[in-house]
């Protein structure tokens, strides 16, 4: 996981940003989008547990955050799918800033990332 997050770190030119200055949430605040009536919510989510959006169920892994600038962006590692099923829509590393750099694949909803819940 930490090889991943430094790869999504070099990806967006933050590549500066050591691992040992990246400190794990709590938790994260996601955004869901139904893209047919334009609804949206925003959703509080602990690190471990599973939340519905909409017609997706999505999971936490972790949320980290950059130790010295706690609302200057989010990396959440997501695993979504459709209620009632179990294959994986996605699973992996979200970034805040950049959602469409590894972003969720689906027709009617939109999942992302906003902040990470900080202590």
């Amino acid at each position: 996981m930490i090889r991943a997050l430094s790869l999504i770190l070099a990806l967006t030119g933050s590549a500066a940003m050591a691992q040992d200055t990246v400190d794990s949430a709590p938790g994260a605040i996601l955004r869901g989008l139904d893209k047919v009536n334009g609804q949206t919510v925003d959703v509080e989510l602990r690190s471990g547990d599973t939340a519905s959006v909409f017609g997706l169920d999505v999971a936490l892994g972790d949320c980290r955050y950059p130790a010295d600038n706690p609302t200057g962006d989010a990396f959440a590692y997501l695993t979504i799918w459709e209620q009632g099923q179990s294959q994986q829509l996605f699973d992996g590393w979200m970034i805040a800033t950049s959602p469409a750099l590894n972003a969720l694949d689906h027709a009617r909803y939109d999942v992302w990332v906003i902040r990470c819940m900080t202590p």
